[in-house]
């Protein structure tokens, strides 16, 4: 599985865990709900700079945030 999708869905499996909208994390990160949905679709190289926003919006650490990621046999950029 590529990356990018790995990280979408850890994104949206928090996000729903938190039961927050995409438009309600969107807000609490002041970032767009539409790059939201396109980073949980895993259709965008997101940066760690939003990563980190996305996981302080949430109320997790970073260490959190890539806990339970496996990152071994990843494709692509």
């Amino acid at each position: 599985m590529d990356v990018k999708v790995k990280i979408g869905h850890r994104i949206k499996e928090l996000r729903e865990t938190a039961t927050m909208s995409q438009k309600d994390l969107a807000y609490s990160a002041d970032l767009d709900r539409s790059y939201i949905a396109s980073v949980e679709n895993g259709q965008r190289n997101i940066s760690i700079v939003n990563i980190e926003k996305i996981a302080n919006a949430l109320g997790i650490s970073l260490i959190e945030f890539f806990n339970n990621i496996r990152f071994e046999n990843t494709t692509g950029n």
